[in-house]
């Protein structure tokens, strides 16, 4: 069975935790053969190895303000090869491609509307362990030309991650200037509040400058999440805080 999309995306995006390696521009080559003429952005590939768990958190906030009728491919799975299933989400006229792993969950959270389908539909070659280039690139490009295959409309609340908390305080994702990006959605906590990171208490600033230098704190983040940054540093070093680290909202 193939569904007809009425309203096909207009650009694919990849998310991935590939790192510098081949995958991502095999990705990219697949879909310049099987969707000719569809721009493909490389949104970002570094995100943490095998953990949808915190890749999960930032999905709504690099989305968030990004032109709609996007279609979003997300590859952390680590569960490759396996039986896992493999998912397809409309949410606000963009699209988004996953392995049912919880990757999409703190987004569908944010979205009641939102509609979930199972995809079955395998290709014919199809290796063990790369299925980015092998079938999210390959679905990618049927859903670009308007078809969704083989789909199976499935409730939010079936998915993997289904009761995962809507935010995390983690740190979610490391940057190339060592800032500490968390789970937490800044709308979530008052300027007042301070972050422990690290043993420290760490308060607010608006952005860098606003602080002296070598200082850590916290700030609303471009993406609308709490980041935790060192002026003129990196807040990793200082702090010694990797990705899955913990980070507590002390009471105010």
């Amino acid at each position: 069975m193939m569904q007809t999309v009425n309203v096909p995306p207009r650009r694919i995006a990849l998310i991935t935790d590939f790192g510098g390696g081949p995958y991502v521009g095999q990705m990219e080559l697949r879909l310049s053969e099987q969707a000719p003429g569809a721009p493909v952005i490389r949104l970002i590939s570094d995100l943490p190895p095998w953990r949808p768990d915190l890749a999960a958190y930032l999905l709504p906030g690099l989305r968030r303000g990004m032109p709609v009728h996007t279609l979003y491919v997300c590859v952390v799975d680590p569960g490759v090869g396996s039986d896992r299933a493999v998912l397809a989400v409309r949410s606000n006229g963009d699209w988004l491609l996953a392995p049912d792993n919880g990757l999409l969950v703190p987004l569908l959270q944010r979205d009641p509307d939102a509609e979930v389908w199972r995809i079955h539909w395998r290709p014919q070659h199809l290796s063990a362990s790369f299925h980015g280039r092998d079938l999210f690139a390959p679905l990618a490009a049927r859903l670009y030309a308007g078809e969704l295959p083989q789909p199976e409309p499935c409730d939010i609340g079936a998915l993997v991650g289904a009761d995962w908390p809507e935010q995390r305080q983690a740190i979610c994702h490391v940057d190339d200037f060592g800032n500490l990006i968390t789970g937490i959605e800044a709308d979530s906590l008052p300027d007042q509040a301070r972050l422990i990171a690290s043993g420290r208490r760490l308060a607010a600033a608006r952005t860098f400058s606003d602080v002296a230098s070598g200082e850590a704190f916290w700030y609303r983040n471009a993406f609308e999440l709490v980041e935790i940054a060192v002026n003129q540093g990196r807040a990793d070093a200082v702090l010694g805080l990797a990705a899955g680290d913990q980070v507590a909202v002390e009471s105010v």
